[in-house]
């Protein structure tokens, strides 16, 4: 299990530290619809977060029982995969980061402030089915079938990836739903840094991660 712990830690950490979902609640969090919206979109940030770990698991459980050694060694290029995908993906933000000298949000994401509580829920599992995300939920969920865990096992591992994962839109909405006042103090200041340097951040993400997932797939090899 430790293993599989220190091959999720790293993607959970990428999850968290996501520049889209977090932009997403800062901007619920600066609307009208705060106290309407920020809960749910909480909770289906968690609940995607959680199908969608859990559902390539089982698909990883479902490809075949081979000796363990040949079973490591599938896992390992798999991740391999994965990992290269994962800078592939970084390196195409980068390109597409050369080309233009825009540092503002999508105009799509500049509209979550007017959802509605259900709309939001809906956008938070959503997120959760972009490249990015399905990369990082695919290398997880190959983590956990290269482990070889028992099932009581795989609940702790997938429970910590969620709770990490989740924890920088669970803080903020919580902290602020209990002090407003104090939290929109860095709330504005933490949307206008994320917004300047969000591209960077995946980048600097995506490529570290990938490294570290390639590295994970050659320890199995």
């Amino acid at each position: 299990m430790w293993a599989a712990l220190g091959t999720i830690i790293p993607i959970s950490l990428a999850v968290a530290i996501s520049s889209t979902p977090i932009m997403a609640m800062l901007l619920i969090l600066l609307s009208p619809n705060r106290n309407r919206s920020s809960l749910m979109f909480l909770i289906g940030w968690v609940l995607g977060l959680g199908i969608v770990v859990v559902a390539f698991t089982l698909f990883a459980r479902t490809v075949g029982d081979p000796a363990p050694r040949k079973e490591q060694g599938l896992v390992g290029i798999a991740l391999v995969v994965v990992g290269i995908a994962t800078v592939v993906l970084g390196v195409v933000f980068w390109l597409r980061a050369r080309g233009s000298t825009s540092s503002d949000m999508p105009k799509w994401l500049s509209a979550v402030g007017s959802l509605g509580p259900w709309s939001a829920f809906g956008l938070a599992l959503v997120l959760n089915v972009r490249p990015k995300a399905l990369l990082l939920s695919t290398a997880a969920g190959l983590s956990l079938r290269g482990g070889r865990l028992s099932p009581g096992e795989t609940a702790i591992v997938v429970a910590v990836y969620v709770v990490i994962g989740a924890s920088t839109v669970a803080v903020p909405i919580i902290a602020t739903l209990i002090s407003p006042e104090r939290a929109e103090k860095w709330l504005i200041p933490t949307r206008d840094w994320i917004t300047t340097n969000n591209r960077t951040i995946s980048i600097v993400i995506l490529t570290l991660v990938g490294i570290v997932i390639v590295a994970s797939g050659l320890t199995r090899l």
